[in-house]
């Protein structure tokens, strides 16, 4: 990986400079933005808010791996700035079985119908953050003992479809961290499985000149949204965070549920 890196640092400047001169990279930029302010500030959703408009932009040759560096980079600075927030038990149990996860998700799971998956996934997630947001009292759990179920969960989806999230926010949202706990446990988790992601497009050679270009022009961003995000961070109360969290977490599941549709459709 890092010889397919260096073999494209001399290249990758034109296409920087033609980043910069496209209004539809331009729009690319901007979608970025917005993604990297929203995991800034939640610790998740990047993915979920970029991926759809850059498909559309840049394709998923280029949108794959740039999320993939962009997801190791925050997640790398808020780790600088915040590991004294992240619970290490909850982080060491949710990597060690996302790992496992993983082999299940490719060797089994890529066998079954994604819009099935999918369908339940956001149904599960909908009915979830339903539930506690009209049950306030609800409890959630009080140790880390289930934390290598979700992330068995998170790395089987992982394998699959790329997408551990769901089962890790909604991990978080049982554990009711507090808003800071919770934003930089989630990279703890972030950093290494995407980290083998960005190894993975490494190999497989799409770590070119224009993901390096559309990168290095993410950068400023990026590093302006740790910022930015960390404050807006630190303004929720624990309960106000929570609530925002389930919202989030309706939307999130929702879209799964759209998407579902939108795959049983094109089938």
């Amino acid at each position: 990986m890092a010889a397919s890196l260096i073999l494209h640092l001399s290249s990758f400047i034109p296409h920087l400079g033609r980043f910069l001169s496209q209004p539809e990279s331009l729009l690319a930029l901007a979608v970025i933005g917005v993604a990297m302010l929203v995991r800034g500030t939640f610790g998740f959703g990047d993915a979920l808010v970029a991926m759809p408009l850059l498909l559309l932009l840049v394709g998923i040759d280029v949108a794959a791996p740039l999320i993939a560096l962009l997801s190791v980079t925050l997640a790398a600075m808020v780790l600088v700035q915040d590991w004294r927030h992240v619970h290490l038990r909850d982080a060491a149990a949710l990597v060690v079985s996302a790992l496992a996860g993983v082999v299940v998700g490719l060797m089994f799971l890529a066998r079954a119908s994604e819009a099935a998956v999918t369908a339940g996934l956001g149904g599960v997630v909908v009915l979830f953050s339903g539930y506690v947001l009209f049950h306030p009292q609800f409890k959630g759990l009080r140790t880390e003992r289930a934390a290598p179920l979700f992330g068995l969960a998170a790395g089987i989806l992982s394998g699959a479809y790329n997408a551990p999230g769901p089962p890790l926010v909604v991990y978080g949202a049982l554990r009711r961290w507090s808003a800071e706990k919770f934003r930089a446990t989630l990279q703890a988790f972030f950093l290494p499985t995407a980290t083998a992601v960005v190894a993975g497009h490494g190999v497989a050679g799409r770590l070119d000149a224009e993901v390096l270009a559309y990168y290095v022009a993410s950068l400023p961003l990026v590093a302006a949204c740790v910022v930015v995000g960390r404050r807006l961070n630190a303004r929720f109360e624990t309960e106000a965070f929570a609530r925002t969290l389930h919202a989030l977490l309706l939307l999130l599941g929702t879209v799964l549920i759209i998407r579902a549709v939108w795959l049983l459709n094109g089938a």
